[in-house]
């Protein structure tokens, strides 16, 4: 499941996931808000992952296209995460994200927030 977070600044976009993660969450919440911030001219997000009970197939499928489709458009990226092996992949493999991208704990959600906005 992604719901879309509705407490952010203008021009930040933002999601939390929470149980496993379909296609349909992508393909109905996630890639329609991603495309409006490319269509308006940058990507700021952030992702809060409370914790991860994995993704189907399809699911996989859409996170791999998302970066690729509005690939000039990303601008920053914040996982907020307490899960260790996400916050380690991105450590290792966040430089091949398009944008810059930025961990932060799940205790630090205003400080993910802050550095997408803009400031660091």
């Amino acid at each position: 499941m992604i719901q879309q977070l509705d407490d952010l600044p203008e021009g930040v976009i933002g999601f939390e996931t929470g149980g496993t993660l379909s296609a349909e969450d992508y393909r109905d919440v996630l890639l329609p808000a991603l495309t409006r911030a490319a269509e308006a001219g940058e990507v700021r997000f952030v992702i809060v992952v409370p914790e991860f009970h994995g993704m189907t197939g399809g699911a996989l499928w859409q996170d791999l296209r998302t970066g690729v489709e509005h690939l000039r458009a990303w601008k920053r990226i914040a996982p907020v995460t307490d899960v260790e092996w996400m916050t380690h992949l991105t450590t290792l493999f966040g430089w091949m994200t398009p944008g810059a991208m930025k961990t932060f704990p799940l205790a630090r959600r205003a400080d993910a927030v802050a550095r997408v906005q803009g400031g660091d």
